[in-house]
């Protein structure tokens, strides 16, 4: 059940971040020396690579599963 929270506000995250570097974008439009837009790409990416490896470790220890109906081996 952690894992799920922890991937879960990881997501929440990522779209606070992509929402910030959207305002930033639209902000810093006449600024030529703003870094704003760079620095939540970069937080944006960070957190979706720490996203995706819960998600694998998830996969991996057995805590998260798949129910998807081609997914059942017989």
């Amino acid at each position: 059940m952690w894992l799920k929270i922890i991937i879960l506000l990881l997501f929440v995250g990522v779209l606070i971040s992509l929402g910030s570097g959207l305002r930033f974008l639209l902000k810093d439009i006449g600024v030529p020396e703003s870094k704003r837009t760079l620095y939540a790409l970069g937080i944006r990416i960070t957190l979706a690579a720490l996203m995706m490896l819960c998600v694998f470790y998830g996969f991996y220890s057995g805590i998260l599963s798949s129910t998807a109906p081609w997914d059942h081996t017989l």
